[in-house]
């Protein structure tokens, strides 16, 4: 078990028994593994019961949809399958920070692109140089229709990739894309598959230990913070996650009090731990502020952000996109309620819980690692409301088009500026911060 965290999730909307049903390339399940996958269904299912914040589960009687799951894993024709099972009885709690973290896959899967909502619509965002996907001619402002057949929206984004990319990864995906111009095609794009480490760890080996640390390394670079300095006026600061210590979060500050504004950008922000978030307040506040209410199984209690040393006292201009989750929604909003500053962007996930982590194994010598994320803590802002399922509105909610996705514009960074006194193109906003793709 990890201290409490914000997680990236969002609200799941589409049947899940049709998404359970895709094609999967897994050999037949084994009666050891269909054994693991009872087993893990037991331990998951009792961590729920003890930890959910909610003793009722939403009026979902967990017993029966526990026993339900444990009927399909007993006709289940991959383990694969037997893990959607857990995961589909998981998500029926409507719970974006309740879900299970299954044993890890013996391959990595990499589709060469990334999509995100804006606004209303689902766009390509960015394709890997030289992977498939760029061959086969996906691009950046493509909007994204479907994918293996299954529409996309708000709704069934987050559903989506956490089917492909954790519970069951594909070789290829086959994408319905619309261009700019308006012209629909289809495309199937394969993925490029890297080993990372074998299923079921064998500890007494010494090798796999460091397997799982190089696995957590990966990506490190892509989270530190990065500066855009104009002069005495404008400092823009992109936070990509909130996992930062004290001592960290005062530096930062100290570089925002040689300027008169600062652009906290928190697009793409997933969340973080709540002690970073209640730096970061503390940062740009000079009073104890309330964040929200948590309230739990069997209490309420207020979370509350002190004033570090010297906050920051300038213009302040958050950053927020539909990617923003989490602690990131949680700041944003605050400083809305507070009115502290100004909130711009688009609408952020909707994805606000308290949970904890719960690691767990299979096994003695040969261990098989896997776990789940429970919320224990539901968060009521000072308005009376919980973010969750509904996001932060900016006050000036601003959009990319599919051309400005295509040129690298970035309209939101360039108005915020503006805002600030300083002119930055929006062509020179979208080359501020590269965006660094992790090895494969």
């Amino acid at each position: 078990m990890v201290k409490a965290a914000f997680i990236r999730s969002t609200a799941l909307a589409v049947t899940i028994a049709t998404l359970w049903a895709v094609p999967t390339t897994s050999q037949q399940i084994s009666r050891i593994d269909r054994g693991r996958a009872e087993d893990i269904l037991h331990v998951i299912s009792d961590e729920v019961r003890k930890h959910y914040y909610d003793p009722k589960f939403h009026g979902l009687d967990w017993d029966a949809r526990v026993a339900e799951a444990k009927q399909k894993i007993d006709q289940a024709s991959s383990f694969n399958m037997a893990m959607s099972q857990i995961a589909a009885a998981m998500v029926d709690l409507n719970d974006s920070h309740t879900f299970l973290m299954p044993p890890e896959h013996v391959f990595r899967y990499d589709y060469g692109f990334q999509y995100q909502m804006i606004g209303d619509h689902c766009f390509i965002t960015r394709v890997r140089p030289r992977s498939d996907a760029e061959v086969k001619g996906v691009v950046s402002g493509d909007e994204l229709l479907t994918v293996n057949g299954f529409p996309v929206n708000r709704d069934t984004l987050w559903k989506l990739q956490y089917m492909f990319s954790v519970l069951r990864p594909q070789p290829g995906l086959r994408l319905e894309l619309r261009g700019i111009t308006g012209s629909q095609r289809q495309l199937d794009v394969m993925a490029h598959v890297s080993g990372v480490s074998k299923k079921v760890k064998d500890l007494t080996n010494g090798l796999d230990v460091w397997d799982l640390i190089r696995n957590e390394q990966r990506g490190e670079q892509l989270l530190r913070a990065r500066y855009l300095d104009s002069g005495d006026q404008l400092l823009v600061l992109k936070v990509p996650e909130f996992i930062f210590d004290e001592s960290e979060v005062q530096n930062m500050m100290s570089q925002a009090r040689k300027h008169k504004s600062l652009i906290l950008d928190l697009r793409g922000n997933p969340g973080g731990s709540v002690e970073t978030l209640k730096y970061f307040l503390g940062g740009v506040f000079d009073k104890e502020i309330k964040i929200a209410d948590r309230v739990g199984r069997k209490e309420a209690k207020p979370e509350v952000a002190k004033p570090i040393r010297d906050p920051y006292k300038g213009d302040l201009t958050v950053l927020i996109d539909s990617r923003s989750a989490s602690a990131a929604e949680l700041f944003a909003r605050v400083i809305q309620l507070e009115k502290r500053g100004k909130v711009l962007g688009d609408l952020s996930s909707g994805s606000v819980m308290e949970a904890k982590h719960y690691t767990e194994t299979l096994g003695v010598e040969t261990i098989t690692l896997y776990g789940a994320s429970i919320t224990e803590w539901d968060l009521i802002m000072a308005d009376g409301q919980s973010l969750e399922h509904r996001g932060v509105t900016p006050d000036e909610v601003l959009l990319p088009s599919a051309a400005d996705l295509a040129s690298g514009r970035d309209p939101v960074l360039a108005r915020a500026a503006e805002i600030a006194g300083v002119k930055i193109t929006p062509e020179a906003a979208g080359k501020t911060f590269p965006y660094e793709w992790p090895p494969q």
